[in-house]
């Protein structure tokens, strides 16, 4: 299975998460995106944790099976449509979700996430956290 992870499973897997952790456990290949980079980045600037934080997140981009997306116009292509998707269901989400059900999307990824505002996105599968 691929694994994208949302920044707030990624978030939770870093503070010892059992159900994230047994997510990864599953996955042969996880994604982070660049868009979950620059959150978790933007969240360690505003923590007391900034140095150590860092750290664990690149000791886990370290790993063999970890992977970092970045965005190409076939990602824009996506990130258009699902926009457009969602405003004309009148359910937008933020554009950085936005940008990350693309990244799920184009690789064939499961997106790990415990928002809800995913679901309505056609042929994203979301990771089934109990």
């Amino acid at each position: 299975m691929k694994l994208l992870l949302d920044t707030n499973a990624t978030s939770r897997f870093f503070s010892g998460d059992k159900a994230v952790l047994a997510a990864l456990n599953q996955a042969d290949t996880v994604y982070l995106s660049i868009f979950v980079l620059g959150e978790l980045w933007a969240g360690f600037y505003g923590g007391s944790r900034q140095k150590e934080n860092r750290a664990i997140l690149q000791r886990f981009m370290d790993k063999p099976n970890v992977t970092v997306l970045t965005a190409d116009a076939a990602t824009a292509d996506l990130f258009g449509r699902l926009t457009h998707q969602l405003t004309a269901i009148g359910k937008p989400i933020p554009i950085n979700d936005v940008w990350i059900a693309a990244h799920a999307l184009q690789n064939g990824a499961t997106l790990a996430t415990f928002d809800a505002h995913f679901a309505p996105i056609i042929g994203l599968s979301l990771y089934p956290f109990s």
